[in-house]
């Protein structure tokens, strides 16, 4: 007679004797019926470090949190959290399960966004993403060209590549430089020119043009959202004199940049168009020169049939003609 047993130690499946392994003695863990719901009150807590903040997080009151986390640990048939511990910490066990659920609710929350996607083929609707501003006048001259109906989708600065990539959205206004990622496709739509984000009272604030090496000893703006390569290249770093940049403040949004450059404490350089779209009386956006210019790209996933998609591409490579 054999028998499927889970063995704790690693947490893959063997297929042994019975016998044999009531001599070798493995921790029999359960959870055929593993919830996604429970997977996810876990994860809030550890991110959270707090019942309560979790609770709090899922729109949910700590005892029902409380009560899906020891439901979880019943079907699991171990414990997965030291409760007394200030901040609340994993046990070994919650340390093994931890990076095994992220995994798993990234692929469900995948999949459920592939099968919405699906359902806008059907319907021909596109779901296009974009930060700072719908990628301007390039990404409004592309918009008024589709004839598939469309909606727009304001993604975090991290999610121009993850969200085309999830599903999340069918097509994305990106930002380059980003890394090639397999599945996906950029296509250029055009260029523009880049420019200093000054707070009024800044001493270049009154010029109609800067020159980048007269940036040189001021403090800039950082973000990690999407590693150093992208950065720096929208920092110059290093100048054209050769000069490291010094950094300042890091920030994920163009919100939190603004706020920051605002302050009078650091500049920043961003895409010429995004002056359209923000607008603040303590701040001014002006001409840099001796630099190249920012492009905007179009990612989407390779082999996607949208017909919404094929007719995006068709207009950009006309529009690239002209």
């Amino acid at each position: 007679m054999t028998a499927i047993t889970f063995l704790w130690f690693d947490g893959t499946v063997s297929r042994s004797d019975v016998s044999q392994a009531a001599v070798a003695g493995p921790r029999t863990v359960h959870g055929s019926d593993l919830s996604l719901r429970g997977l996810q009150a876990l994860l809030a807590v550890v991110d959270e470090g707090h019942f309560g903040r979790a609770a709090d997080k899922l729109y949910i009151t700590t005892p029902a949190l409380s009560q899906q986390i020891r439901r979880l640990e019943t079907q699991l048939g171990v414990r997965l959290l030291e409760r007394n511990a200030h901040p609340i910490e994993l046990t070994e066990a919650g340390r093994v399960l931890v990076p095994r659920a992220r995994e798993i609710l990234a692929t469900a929350n995948q999949a459920v966004s592939l099968l919405v996607a699906l359902e806008r083929r059907e319907s021909r609707l596109l779901r296009i993403g974009f930060i700072n501003g719908a990628a301007g006048r390039l990404g409004r001259a592309v918009l008024d060209a589709l004839h598939s109906p469309f909606e727009l989708v304001q993604l975090d600065w991290s999610e121009q590549q993850t969200a085309v990539e999830s599903g999340k959205v069918d097509a994305a206004f990106v930002r380059p430089p980003l890394p090639a990622t397999e599945g996906l496709a950029l296509e250029l739509i055009g260029e523009e020119p880049r420019v200093a984000v000054l707070a009024r009272g800044h001493r270049l604030a009154e010029r109609t043009t800067i020159a980048i090496d007269e940036l040189d000893t001021e403090v800039h703006v950082q973000s990690e959202a999407l590693g150093e390569d992208w950065l720096h290249w929208w920092s110059v770093d290093p100048r054209p004199s050769g000069k490291s940049v010094i950094y300042g403040p890091s920030v994920r949004t163009m919100d939190e940049l603004l706020e920051v450059v605002a302050n009078g404490a650091v500049v920043a350089i961003t895409a010429a168009t995004i002056s359209e779209y923000y607008t603040r009386n303590d701040i001014v956006f002006v001409p840099i020169s001796g630099i190249e210019p920012c492009a905007v790209e179009l990612c989407t996933r390779i082999d996607d049939p949208h017909p919404g998609i094929h007719e995006l591409r068709h207009v950009i490579r006309s529009q690239l003609r002209q």
